[in-house]
């Protein structure tokens, strides 16, 4: 249903990968779902604002179309990149950042993790600290859509540095805590959340 890329990923690559393949789409053209694991980058969306990025230090800044603002790519964390033609599923585009939201809380769960949520207004799957009752971010995302085909995706925090997110204000949130599975206490096998949280995305698609 879905298939690895060389790991760890060069971001740049993936990202034209996605847009040859969605502007060589014709009507048959079948769903696709890439996992990966990227090397370190930052990626500032298209409505990304640059004074996000408070220090990027040796790490790369990438300029990408997707929606949203600045996030961080690293080892540790799995990215499912959905290239999924919603015309086709009869699907708005809200409707499906929603079931990309549905597939990482219920990866979550089955890693042990039963506890994330939506936050109002902030697209992503947050965790709710039980002592200060902040929230944060275990699951980001980011889509474009072209012709009524989407591709980028959503990316999982499974067990990562998480120093680098320090270095922005993560989606654009001045302070916002990040986190990951094995920081929660789940299973923190990458393969294992990349292939669960691909196995979710396609069920609503049928994607291969």
């Amino acid at each position: 249903m879905h298939r690895w890329l060389e790991r760890p990923a060069d971001y740049l690559t993936v990202w034209q990968a996605m847009q040859a393949y969605t502007a060589a789409r014709t009507a048959d053209t079948p769903d696709a779902i890439w996992v990966c694991e990227h090397a370190p980058v930052y990626t500032l969306g298209q409505a990304g604002r640059p004074e996000h990025v408070l220090c990027a230090g040796d790490i790369p800044v990438v300029h990408t179309d997707r929606g949203g603002q600045v996030t961080y790519h690293g080892p540790g964390q799995v990215v499912a990149y959905s290239l999924i033609d919603l015309r086709r599923a009869g699907m708005y585009v809200k409707e499906y950042v929603a079931w990309l939201e549905e597939a990482a809380i219920r990866t979550l769960a089955e890693l042990g993790v039963p506890d994330a949520c939506r936050q109002p207004g902030r697209p992503g799957v947050y965790l709710i600290d039980t002592q200060t009752g902040l929230p944060a971010k275990i699951a980001a995302l980011g889509v474009k859509i072209r012709n009524g085909c989407a591709y980028h995706g959503v990316a999982l925090n499974v067990d990562l540095d998480l120093a680098p997110f320090a270095g922005i204000n993560p989606c654009g949130y001045e302070g916002l805590v990040t986190t990951d599975v094995a920081r929660a206490g789940g299973r923190a096998d990458l393969i294992e959340a990349g292939d669960r949280l691909a196995a979710h995305i396609a069920v609503r698609f049928g994607a291969a």
